[in-house]
């Protein structure tokens, strides 16, 4: 009962704008429910001030929401369908780590965007957004003020990609296999990729829920190279003042979903089990991208300097701009 008490008011709330976006997405099928979820979210957060009771259900709905959408729509997916895309998608994917990489790295030092900063944008472009800074930021012992920063630069074009990227890919026809590779290769956030991903089309999102993934895994890898340069940097701080653990920043969501690709995979799981457990994941993103909405400070946002902005923006083109020339250059 406690825990109703604490989380249900926001989870409930999100589950409103979630239905309301749904709904009206109907009408528009061009924006789809996602899009419109973050728009009413971020609207309703800078008209109305939350009452601090929803809080704690806002914030478990964006951070945890996802998560089970994912292992959910596992119950949808086949490894067959899983290691082909894998397959197909790994010079893509190496691709964008290192034109992200370089980027940062290039432009940063132009912009003279702080190190730490520069990682984080860095990271958060290569790999999945917020979840890449925030397993960064104790590595580097980032000042809140750059996870901030970085969060919400990445944030910006999140959004962006989320409006943009179904528009373009009816623009120039795109089949659904390539815009699931392409979103799944270049937009930041797990959120966004699957968002605008079932936007296009099912099989979009599928392809692109696992390019995405694939994107996650190079978490362990990155930061552990990154936990490998701080603690050179400063050994003796290092050994006394943080530990680094792999356990800590795994993201477990997706060793679920590939428990949940496995069964289904196995043919454990009946059909009709797999179409609601689809149908529920799919809305559980457009309620986790509401909740998203609603922690948005708009105002926060256009204070965190034109520098870092600049520096996203430009990394996230690049990537853009190589990952479908990668994928054209394979077609």
């Amino acid at each position: 009962m406690s825990l109703i008490r604490t989380y249900g008011p926001g989870v409930l709330f999100a589950f409103v704008i979630a239905l309301v976006a749904n709904v009206v997405g109907r009408w528009i099928p061009i924006l789809g429910g996602s899009v419109l979820a973050i728009v009413l979210g971020m609207l309703i957060n800078q008209v109305v001030t939350k009452p601090a009771y929803l809080h704690a259900g806002i914030a478990f709905t964006s951070k945890k929401g996802l998560q089970y959408a994912i292992i959910l729509l596992g119950t949808s997916y086949h490894f067959s369908a899983v290691i082909s895309v894998g397959k197909e998608s790994l010079l893509l994917l190496i691709s964008v780590f290192l034109t992200a990489f370089v980027a940062t790295y290039v432009f940063g030092q132009l912009l003279k965007v702080d190190s730490h900063l520069k990682i984080l944008i860095g990271v958060g472009t290569a790999i999945c957004g917020g979840t890449a800074i925030a397993a960064t930021a104790p590595i580097l012992k980032a000042k809140s003020k750059d996870v901030s920063y970085a969060i919400s630069t990445i944030f910006l074009f999140n959004i962006l990609a989320v409006i943009s990227y179904p528009l373009i890919g009816q623009i120039f026809g795109m089949a659904d296999g390539f815009f699931g590779q392409w979103a799944g290769a270049s937009i930041n956030d797990t959120s966004s990729v699957v968002a605008a991903g079932f936007a296009y089309s099912d099989a979009a999102g599928q392809s692109a829920t696992i390019v995405k993934l694939a994107r996650t895994l190079m978490i362990l890898p990155v930061t552990a190279f990154v936990a490998i340069i701080e603690t050179r940097k400063n050994q003796k701080q290092y050994q006394s003042e943080s530990k680094f653990s792999l356990i800590t920043i795994f993201p477990w969501f997706i060793l679920f979903f590939f428990m949940a690709v496995t069964l289904n995979s196995l043919g454990f799981l009946p059909v009709w089990l797999t179409n609601q457990a689809s149908s529920l994941g799919k809305f559980l993103i457009v309620m986790a991208l509401a909740s998203v909405g609603l922690n948005t400070n708009i105002k926060q946002m256009s204070q965190t300097g034109f520098k870092p902005l600049i520096l996203g923006m430009l990394v996230w083109f690049s990537v853009v701009t190589v990952s479908i020339s990668v994928l054209m250059w394979l077609q």
